[in-house]
């Protein structure tokens, strides 16, 4: 990844992998920061600045560890060590939360936050599992900082419960090799592939994907799919069947056998469709007026006998292709 400049905060320096950064990066601008929360530089660009902005490293120390309750995959999101990404899916959920100050943060304390994983994990009376990767893509953000290769044998060794990450990436390599006890659930985000291309932008394809999983699953990690968002774009149904005869040619006997299922349908929103307009002109409107409802807070979803539909089709899919594949929820 290359990108054009790094906002830091200067105590950021103190740690390991501030220092680490500040040598990999040295050949670009620093600029110092109060707060990576509010860098009026960065608010003050237009939509149309967009993809520009993701060009842009925030080096800072995340201050709030709230764990949030989750009943899927995970017991508990947990904010690790970044937020945003240098992706431009024109859906992502971080849009949300960021608006266009999506671009990728990388938080050096480390070391505190899987602290607190653990003494959190030993504290509880049953098994927890640590959502880790609700916030950024972890695969995408290890290969700047390595922090994969830390945390997984390091919170392994703990024994203190599972961690999980999802990613859209492929770049598994350096944890293929890695002492994870079964400790780390792996999941793989898939898309049909036209999809990937026009609508998650910066991510790697479908091709990949597939084996980037199958080589976590044969290094013996615990895996899943994420097949989200499902987009009911036209056409939909046949993107999809053709996504589910791809996975089922593609993915080894080893990872049919053993993967769970989840799958997720769009949420879009405003703020989605003020952005990509302004930044991609000529992308896919997401925005479907007949098939989508308001949801509050300026965000749409599927209509109910819309979502019945596509969870009815992709149930019978996934049934005739997969057989009894364990399909954790769809939501």
């Amino acid at each position: 990844m290359k990108f054009e400049a790094v906002y830091y905060e200067p105590s950021s320096l103190s740690y390991d992998l501030g220092k680490e950064l500040k040598a990999q990066f040295d050949d670009i601008p620093w600029y110092p920061i109060e707060s990576h929360n509010a860098i009026q530089k960065m608010r003050e660009k237009p939509n149309s600045e967009f993809g520009r902005m993701k060009r842009s490293l925030v080096v800072g120390i995340r201050k709030t560890h709230k764990y949030t309750e989750n009943h899927k995959v995970s017991d508990y999101l947990v904010p690790y060590t970044s937020s945003g990404c240098t992706a431009m899916c024109l859906y992502c959920y971080l849009v949300c939360n960021y608006n266009k100050c999506s671009y990728l943060r990388l938080f050096v304390n480390r070391e505190q936050m899987l602290d607190k994983l653990i003494r959190k994990g030993r504290e509880s009376a049953r098994p927890l599992t640590f959502e880790i990767g609700s916030n950024s893509d972890l695969v995408l953000e290890n290969t700047i900082t390595g922090n994969l290769q830390y945390t997984i044998p390091y919170f392994a060794e703990a024994d203190a419960g599972q961690l999980t990450f999802p990613t859209k990436f492929h770049m598994v390599e350096p944890l293929l090799g890695l002492d994870h006890r079964g400790k780390t659930i792996f999941r793989m985000s898939v898309n049909p592939q036209e999809i990937i291309r026009k609508i998650e932008l910066g991510t790697s394809g479908l091709k990949l994907r597939i084996e980037a999983v199958n080589a976590m699953c044969e290094a013996g990690y615990p895996c899943g799919l994420l097949i989200a968002p499902v987009i009911l774009t036209d056409g939909w149904k046949a993107l999809y069947t053709g996504l589910l005869e791809e996975l089922e040619e593609g993915l080894t006997e080893k990872m049919k056998k053993q993967m769970f299922l989840e799958i997720i349908l769009m949420t879009y929103s405003y703020v989605h469709r003020a952005i990509n307009s302004e930044a991609f002109p000529n992308s896919p409107d997401l925005y479907d007026k007949e098939k989508m409802t308001g949801r509050g807070r300026g965000r749409y979803c599927y209509r109910p006998e819309i979502r019945a539909e596509a969870e009815n089709f992709l149930r019978k899919e996934i049934k005739r292709i997969f057989g009894d594949a364990s399909i954790r929820y769809i939501s």
